[in-house]
C-alpha cells in the first residue's frame, strides 16, 4: 500500500475516490458539503431520499457524478456528531477501507482527518488511521495450497488535510503509522504461524534477518551457553521438548554510547501444550500464540528502527516450547533459577514466569535504564481485563504512568493492577524458596509478585498480554498487540522527531 498527504478540494481531486463523511442527523462533513455543491447537490438529495442516513460505520458509493472529478464519491456514515470519540474515527475509517476494498478502486483519497475527534490532534487521526487501514487489508493466507479470492485492489491511500502548515506534522504522523503498522505486520505473522513452523529456532532465524536487514547487533545463546550461565528455570521449561531452546539478544543503538538501554523481554514460548500439567484440549490449538510477546518485542523493534529513534534498545527472547515427555519436569520439581534462587514447581503450565525469571536476572549486565517484560502470561488476566485492556503491573510508579499514558494515546490501553508485598504470602513454599504459583486468587498478581523477586535491581514493568495478543472464534488471529503501546512509549522516551522520514515501499 502506497501511502500520501494531499491538499487539495475534494471536487479538484482526480482518482479512483474521494471519501467523505455524513452525520446521522443529515450534516456533511465540510469536504461532503464542498463536493455536494459541486456535483449540485446529489449527495444532499440521496440523503433526503434515505439512502445514507449518516449512521456510524454505514457506507454508500456513489459513481460518476457530474462535477466531480473523481470516477467514485464514498459517502461514509459518522453517527452522531458530539458522539464522535476514537473508537468510533477508527470505525469510521475501517468502514470505508473494507468498503472499497472489493469494488475494483486503485486509489482513494480520505478526507475524514477533518473530522472533530475529541480532543485528538491531526497528527494522531492520521498516525491512527494508517495502522487501521493496515489492519483491514490485512491478511495470512500465504500457507493455503488454494488462498481465498479475496483479491487487494487499494494500492494507494491518500489523506487530505485542509491547511498546507500542518503538511510537515502530517507527514511525520504518516511515517509513525507505517512504522507502527510494519511492526504489528511482523508481530501478527509471527504469532499466526503454527508450532510446527515456527519453533524457537525459526524465531532466532526471523531475529537474525531483521537483525541483518536493520544492521543490529545478534547474539543467540544455545542451551550449553544457559546451562553455564545456570538459567536451570528456563531449561525446566525446555527438558520435555525435542527443539532446542534459544536465548536471543538483540542490540539496537541509535543513542549515545554511554546511554544506558531500555531493554524489552519477550516471552517466546511457541507452543505451550502444560507441559505435564497438561491444558485441557480444547483450544488448545491457539497456544501457538504463547510467543506474542517475542513477536511483540521484535515488532516494536522494527518499528524502532524504521524510526530511527534516538535511544538504545535491547530486546531479550527467552525461546522454548512447553510440551509433556518422559524427560519433562514434574509438578514438585525444585530448580535453582539463574539467581541463584531456587523455585518449586507446583504447576508445569506457569512456565513463562520461569523462562523469564532468568532473562530478568541476564539483563541486570545492561545496567537498563528499565526493563518491560511482555507475556503473555496467566488466563486470570482474561478474567480481570478480558479483550480489550492488556494488564500491567510494575516496581516504578513513573514507569507505569508513562505506559499507561502510551496505551491511551496508541488506543492501545492498558491497567495497572496492584504489586503490594502483600501477595507474596501465596507464593510461599515449604521446601523452596518460592513456588512458581500462588493459587486461584489473583492470579495475574502474583504471577507478576514471582517476577517482582527478580527485578529489584532496576525500574521494571510487566504486561500481561493473555488477554489482547490474539482473537478466538470466526476472526481468529494476532491482534499485533502490543506494539503501538511499546512504540508510543518510546516515542515518547526519545522526545524528537524521527531523523528521516521513511517513504513507503510499492507493493
Amino acid at each position: 500500500m502506497e501511502f500520501s498527504i494531499k491538499i487539495e478540494g475534494p471536487e479538484k481531486r482526480r482518482g479512483g475516490c474521494v471519501v467523505v463523511g455524513v452525520y446521522q442527523s443529515g450534516k456533511l462533513s465540510a469536504s461532503a458539503k464542498t463536493l455536494d455543491q459541486a456535483v449540485k447537490h446529489v449527495i444532499s438529495e440521496a440523503i433526503d431520499r434515505g439512502d445514507m442516513k449518516g449512521k456510524l460505520g454505514t457506507t454508500l458509493l456513489l459513481q460518476k457524478l457530474p462535477g466531480a472529478l473523481a470516477e467514485r464519491v464514498l459517502l461514509v456514515g459518522c453517527g452522531q456528531e458530539d458522539e464522535l470519540n476514537e473508537k468510533n474515527y477508527l470505525l469510521i475509517v475501517t468502514a470505508a477501507i473494507k468498503h472499497l476494498n472489493g469494488t475494483g478502486t486503485t486509489d482513494a483519497t480520505l478526507y475524514l482527518a477533518e473530522l472533530d475527534v475529541a480532543k485528538q490532534s491531526l497528527a494522531w487521526k492520521i498516525r491512527q488511521a494508517t495502522i487501521v487501514v493496515q489492519e483491514a487489508i490485512y491478511r495470512f493466507d500465504h500457507l493455503k495450497s488454494k488462498p481465498e479470492d479475496n483479491p487487494q485492489s487499494l494500492r494507494k491511500i491518500a489523506y487530505a488535510i485542509p491547511d498546507r502548515n500542518e503538511s510537515a506534522t502530517a507527514e511525520l504522523a504518516l511515517t509513525e503509522g507505517l512504522a507502527i503498522a510494519e511492526g504489528m505486520t511482523l508481530a501478527k505473522n509471527l504469532g499466526n504461524l503454527p508450532g510446527n513452523i515456527c519453533t524457537p529456532t525459526y524465531l532466532a532465524n526471523e531475529a537474525k534477518k531483521l537483525a541483518k536487514t536493520h544492521q543490529f547487533a545478534i547474539e543467540v545463546l544455545e542451551k550449553s551457553a544457559m546451562e553455564k550461565l545456570g538459567m536451570n528455570t528456563l531449561l525446566s521449561v525446555s527438558r520435555g521438548s525435542r527443539e532446542p531452546p534459544k536465548f536471543i539478544i538483540v542490540r539496537y543503538r541509535g543513542g549515545a554510547k554511554k546511554e544506558n538501554p531500555i531493554v524489552l523481554v519477550g516471552k517466546g514460548i511457541t507452543f505451550d501444550s502444560g507441559g505435564i500439567s497438561l491444558k485441557p484440549g480444547a483450544e488448545m490449538d491457539e497456544m501457538k500464540y504463547d510467543m506474542s510477546g517475542a513477536a511483540s518485542v521484535l515488532g516494536t523493534l522494527k518499528a524502532v528502527a524504521m524510526l530511527k529513534l534516538p535511544l538504545n534498545l535491547i530486546v531479550v527472547i527467552p525461546a522454548s516450547e512447553n510440551l509433556p515427555d518422559g524427560a519433562a519436569s514434574k509438578p514438585g520439581d525444585i530448580v535453582t533459577s539463574m539467581s541463584g534462587q531456587t523455585v518449586e514447581i507446583l504447576n508445569t503450565d506457569a512456565e513463562g514466569r520461569l523462562v523469564l525469571c532468568d532473562a530478568l536476572t541476564y539483563v541486570e549486565r545492561f545496567n537498563p535504564e528499565c526493563v518491560i517484560d511482555v507475556a503473555t502470561l496467566t488466563g486470570a488476566c482474561v478474567i480481570s481485563l478480558g479483550h480489550v485492556a492488556s494488564g500491567l503491573l510494575a516496581n516504578h510508579d513513573g514507569l507505569a504512568k508513562e505506559l499507561l499514558d502510551a496505551g491511551q494515546a496508541s488506543c492501545d490501553r492498558a491497567w495497572q493492577l496492584p504489586l503490594w508485598d502483600d501477595y507474596q504470602e501465596q507464593l510461599k513454599s515449604n521446601f523452596a524458596d518460592m513456588a512458581n504459583i500462588g493459587g486461584r486468587a489473583a492470579g495475574s498478581i502474583t504471577a507478576a509478585c514471582f517476577l517482582a523477586r527478580f527485578t529489584k535491581k532496576y525500574r521494571w514493568a510487566h504486561l500481561d498480554i493473555a488477554g489482547t495478543a490474539w482473537r478466538s472464534g470466526k476472526e481468529k488471529g494476532s491482534t499485533g498487540r502490543p506494539v503501538p503501546l511499546l512504540t508510543q512509549f518510546l516515542l515518547g522516551r526519545a522526545n524528537q522527531a524521527p531523523k528521516v522520514i521513511v517513504k513507503p515501499k510499492k507493493k
